[in-house]
């Protein structure tokens, strides 16, 4: 159990594993599933559109494009794609360093790794499983509008591995460093604990505290408004929204 790095060399990469590598100095990181073969399936929001929360955010956190060198003798030119592709290693790691999404690990482990979007409580399924979500999302191109908060490449990783959904329209979605985004501004700005002390060290205490248990309670291990959902349920509702949107739209 890595509990100080989930840094992984290319030869433990098995079939089925939750990868993950920073974009933009460690500001964000984008996520997929290795499928074997060198390839990894993810979803990403495609060049040139970032600007998914309506926030500020969009301007300095967002899911990389598939590759920095859109002519890759392996994948061609993917500067263009978006939705759910397929990519060689060397075009999703985009120049970074490879890293192993964990699942399964304890409360303490979870805490002890202050950035989120590294682990999770929840179990993963087989990877027999997972390979069979990935390559299906895949072949239809199917997993939602991209959002930095409530469906991106994380959602997607975590969605392969768990079969798991959120199910409330309110909440956050499933990505770990999205829960750690919020958390984070909840612990300095909404906290009512913050008054309970006036020393620096003390608000610091209270406010990492309130920002472990923001992430503790908003993993996809821990909340209550999540449910596993076959890939071809899922994939069949896209289809009937995206039809039934063309029709109010031609209307």
């Amino acid at each position: 159990m890595r509990v100080f790095s989930n840094r992984i060399s290319r030869e433990e990469l098995k079939p089925g594993d939750h990868i993950y590598a920073w974009r933009h100095a460690y500001i964000y990181a984008h996520h997929g599933i290795y499928v074997g073969e060198g390839k990894v399936i993810h979803f990403t929001q495609g060049a040139g559109r970032e600007m998914c929360t309506g926030t500020v955010l969009d301007r300095i956190i967002f899911s990389s494009s598939p590759s920095d060198t859109p002519n890759c003798p392996v994948c061609g030119d993917q500067s263009r794609l978006d939705g759910v592709i397929s990519s060689c290693l060397d075009c999703f790691l985009a120049g970074g360093n490879l890293y192993l999404f964990q699942y399964a690990v304890s409360p303490a482990i979870f805490l002890a790794k202050p950035r989120g979007g590294t682990c999770t409580i929840a179990a993963s399924d087989s990877s027999e499983d997972v390979l069979h979500r990935a390559s299906f999302l895949l072949r239809h191109n199917a997993f939602g509008v991209y959002n930095l908060f409530k469906n991106n490449c994380e959602d997607f990783a975590i969605y392969c591995k768990t079969g798991l959904l959120v199910i409330t329209s309110i909440s956050v979605g499933r990505s770990g460093q999205a829960t750690s985004f919020l958390a984070a501004a909840s612990a300095i700005v909404s906290s009512p604990l913050r008054y309970l002390t006036t020393s620096f060290t003390g608000l610091a205490a209270v406010g990492y505290g309130m920002y472990c248990l923001s992430r503790l309670v908003s993993d996809i291990g821990i909340r209550r408004d999540v449910e596993k959902v076959v890939v071809e349920s899922l994939v069949s509702a896209s289809a009937g929204f995206e039809k039934s949107d063309d029709i109010s739209k031609d209307k």
